[in-house]
């Protein structure tokens, strides 16, 4: 049976309404789907990092008032209990905005592709075959060469059912695992509560500045890093600074919100205070040879590589993300950037892990909160769509899976998913980390054969 819901909100219940964007170049793009967010990030995710908060203080009691703190945990964590069940490392990419599968992985063999993106489309001689119907965008030719060597598994169709064409629903759904209610957790939030691994501040890290709604959890708390490791900087309810200006937050008079647990907070800013001095020293001696591009996914793999390679630090699941990929308007220039961009920090993080000795135990997936549509608009972009294709790179059984979605048999003008999501993630819950995904994610779902 599957586990019920915590409800949070009604659902909406309005339709989305015609709205004309403009790009980067001004041109104006007629879209049936709203445009992305433009409030600050500190308003977008203020509501996010204060449930966050309220939801790990009680946790945070207990933690300080064990006299070590959530970050003297992560000390005392030694390198022999970080060896412990298989000290697998899941690394969660996401591609933010909507990545357009079509054009990231062409169905080069179809003409109706060719048909329904005269300006779009990619050549046939331009594609980096992967088999006679489709290949890889020619700016991934850096992940073409690790999918030749079995390092890339490529899920095609993906997607779930009754899809939302909303940035911000659809990106709940991606991060709490549920397309039906509204769930106060996210996914790898629910898998740090009942997996049996060292509580510490690192055993779940977001190179982001601001924390995922998947890392929402009841029990645990997840540090988001902005910056590298030298350079350590904390998101705390949607602001950002150095670890003095926490401290210095936590005794203000103009504090954003009043709560009966603000000694506990402030506790817990003054502990992660020590975490974000400490961690510089922790990671000091690691030392790399890689060529990362200088790009915010070169940067932030770059630290995942840092963090990874740190065994003291315990950490287990790492979140980083890249984008924008809403390519409403002139997409063929931004989408081959950023796709170049993600296969070259790629091969250099797997580089970077290989030196180390930590390429076969990191496993990275991918995912978008939805594709595109597969006619390009007048604006020589695509609007938002529903299936796409999620990689998982690393120790995989290489090559395509799932059915390639048909360009002749849409939903409602999109590519319809062959392959539900959350058996992704099912797979690498219980295949990779070997945790069970029941309480994690509702339902039973079928594993993929991409791992061994």
């Amino acid at each position: 049976m599957p586990r019920p819901r915590s409800a949070r909100a009604s659902p909406p219940t309005s339709t989305p309404t015609r709205q004309t964007m403009r790009g980067a170049c001004g041109a104006p793009s007629t879209s049936p789907w709203p445009p992305p967010p433009t409030s600050s990030r500190k308003e977008r995710t203020m509501t996010i990092a204060r449930k966050q908060f309220l939801l790990g203080t009680i946790s945070g009691l207990a933690l300080i008032g064990g006299g070590q703190g959530v970050f003297g945990r992560a000390l005392a964590q030694t390198p022999a209990d970080a060896a412990g069940a298989a000290n697998r490392v899941l690394v969660v990419l996401n591609l933010q905005g909507g990545n357009d599968g079509l054009n990231t992985l062409v169905p080069y063999g179809d003409p109706v592709y060719q048909r329904m993106r005269p300006d779009l489309g990619l050549a046939p001689h331009d594609v980096l075959t992967i088999d006679a119907t489709v290949g890889l965008n020619p700016s991934m030719r850096a992940l073409k060469a690790m999918y030749d060597r079995g390092r890339v598994a490529v899920i095609q169709g993906a997607g779930y059912p009754n899809p939302d064409h909303s940035h911000f629903r659809s990106t709940e759904i991606w991060q709490t695992a549920d397309p039906v209610g509204y769930d106060a957790t996210g996914w790898l939030g629910r898998l740090l509560d009942r997996a049996d691994w060292p509580k510490n501040l690192f055993t779940g890290v977001a190179v982001s500045p601001v924390l995922p709604e998947l890392f929402i959890a009841e029990h645990h708390d997840v540090p988001a890093i902005d910056g590298g490791a030298r350079d350590f900087r904390l998101a705390i309810d949607g602001t950002r600074g150095g670890a003095q200006d926490f401290a210095a937050q936590s005794d203000a008079t103009d504090l954003p919100f009043r709560s009966p647990f603000l000694p506990t907070i402030a506790a817990v800013q003054r502990d992660t205070q020590r975490g974000s001095e400490e961690l510089p020293k922790l990671v000091a001696g690691y030392k790399t040879t890689a060529s990362y591009p200088v790009t915010g996914i070169g940067r932030s793999l770059a630290l995942a590589a840092q963090i990874i390679g740190t065994p003291a630090l315990g950490t287990r699941v790492i979140y980083v993300a890249h984008g924008s990929f809403d390519t409403h308007v002139s997409q063929k220039a931004t989408q081959d950037r950023l796709l170049g961009q993600l296969s070259d920090a790629l091969a250099a993080f797997y580089d970077d892990l290989a030196a180390h000795g930590n390429d076969r135990r990191v496993l990275t997936m991918t995912f978008s909160e939805f594709g595109r549509r597969v006619a390009e608009n007048a604006s020589r972009g695509t609007d938002h769509g529903e299936a796409g294709p999620m990689f998982v790179i690393g120790p995989v059984k290489g090559g395509l899976y799932g059915t390639p979605p048909s360009l002749e048999q849409l939903h409602e003008g999109n590519l319809a998913y062959g392959t539900d999501f959350r058996s992704v993630y099912a797979t690498i819950i219980e295949r990779w980390l070997g945790r069970p995904a029941s309480g994690v994610l509702a339902g039973d779902w079928p594993a993929l054969p991409i791992l061994g």
